[in-house]
């Protein structure tokens, strides 16, 4: 009763989880930060913009697999939750094992070795969590990839999982040496239940063996054992088994080689990729377009979080989300996008620093001017005024927020080349 308690619990905490992340990405309610314990994220805010919090939510994901194995893939991860409620949909499980194929460690060494060089352009396609955000905002390429993984669970189940993602390699590779480990005991009568049963199939039956690095502790296979013959737990000395071969330490050395190349090439495109690249308006907190690129990770919750909707996906001419004043402006008393992204592409700035960093620069066109001082009122910095019949622009306090420009087509925003703070 205990283990099917157990499934019971991780089940019902997975689908809270899963209803948390849809409604905080469609921006409706956002009632914690389950954002900022997805694994990329947290990783982007150490590297990019470090400080303690994100160090500690960083450490306490690898304790957490260290403790409990893959326990992170089955009921943090919004996209491996969705997965799960398309095999409850599907009700077959495949019929084969899935091989531990050696391609995932070298897929995971490019990609990898691209981010830790300055560039998230490569990652966010294979990220989960990125994937499911993307979507979620209804952008092609994540409709695209989503509905790939979908379609892959019908034939593989979790094969996306075991054998793709990027995140899942590095968890896998922590969960070998876990504290907590699924594994069958003497009492097994070889039914196959678990086996036929298991979503990331890393189980095998006759041998009576659990791949502990693709399992994604579902833990599906306590509720389905009719003999309590699976276990989930440390795993008694005479069951383990410690065996390095030669064949795996090729992989192994072939895949750091790898990543050392991959982060150099990360580098280097870190500092080519944004040449040829238009300038833009970011977001407050996001200092530059270059520094910008290499880190947002095109999640997209900040799309769905701002209240005034300028804030826009990305496109042929910037690959990254941006403002576009055409339809409205940033508020003043607004900073909802430094306090949603989980990444650190938007550095987290409270409102006054938000109300003080200038973003972009206006423009009046004296051409186009019929000096009716609406901009006036409409300037929360007082930047605008009325001297002598004539409108003028102080540059020294204008935050290129474009509250004049939603009220008068005489103005213009330009994009700047660095955020200051002003």
């Amino acid at each position: 009763m205990q283990n099917k308690n157990l499934y019971k619990i991780r089940i019902t905490s997975a689908i809270i989880i899963f209803i948390i992340a849809v409604i905080g990405m469609l921006g409706i309610f956002y009632p914690l930060n389950l954002f900022d314990i997805q694994f990329l994220p947290v990783l982007q805010r150490v590297l990019n913009n470090f400080s303690i919090t994100p160090l500690l939510i960083l450490i306490a994901l690898i304790l957490l697999t260290l403790i409990f194995g893959r326990i992170y893939c089955s009921l943090i991860c919004p996209l491996g939750i969705l997965q799960e409620i398309i095999g409850f949909i599907k009700n077959k499980t495949s019929d084969s094992v899935h091989k531990n194929y050696p391609l995932k460690y070298f897929l995971a060494a490019f990609v990898w070795g691209i981010f830790i060089g300055g560039s998230s352009l490569v990652i966010r396609y294979i990220d989960p969590y990125t994937i499911f955000g993307s979507a979620i905002s209804k952008t092609t390429a994540g409709l695209i990839l989503v509905g790939l993984i979908i379609l892959a669970v019908f034939f593989k189940d979790r094969i996306f999982c075991t054998n793709f993602c990027p995140v899942g390699t590095i968890l896998g590779l922590i969960s070998k040496i876990s504290f907590n480990k699924i594994y069958i005991s003497d009492v097994c009568v070889s039914c196959g239940q678990c086996e036929k049963n298991c979503p990331a199939a890393c189980i095998n039956s006759k041998e009576k063996t659990v791949d502990n690095e693709t399992c994604i502790k579902c833990l599906k296979c306590l509720e389905i054992c009719p003999k309590n013959g699976i276990k989930y737990g440390k795993i008694p000395p005479k069951a383990l088994k410690f065996d390095i071969k030669r064949r795996q330490l090729i992989i192994a050395s072939t895949a750091l080689a790898l990543f050392g190349i991959m982060a150099k090439a990360g580098l280097e495109l870190k500092e080519k990729i944004t040449e040829k690249i238009k300038d833009v308006i970011l977001p407050p907190g996001a200092e530059n377009k270059e520094k910008f690129l290499n880190k947002c990770l095109n999640c997209n919750l900040c799309i769905e979080n701002c209240p005034n909707k300028i804030i826009k996906k990305a496109d042929n001419e910037y690959p990254a989300v941006h403002i576009d004043y055409s339809k409205s402006f940033c508020k003043f008393d607004c900073n909802e996008c430094s306090k949603i992204c989980p990444s650190g592409a938007i550095k987290r700035i409270n409102k006054k620093e938000k109300q003080q960093t200038r973003i972009a620069m206006a423009m009046i066109n004296e051409e186009k001017c019929d000096k009716c001082g609406r901009c006036i009122e409409a300037c929360p910095k007082h930047a605008i005024i009325k001297e002598n019949g004539m409108i003028s622009l102080n540059a020294a306090k204008c935050i290129g927020c474009g509250a004049c420009k939603n009220i008068c087509t005489a103005i213009e925003i330009f994009p700047i080349k660095e955020q200051k703070l002003i």
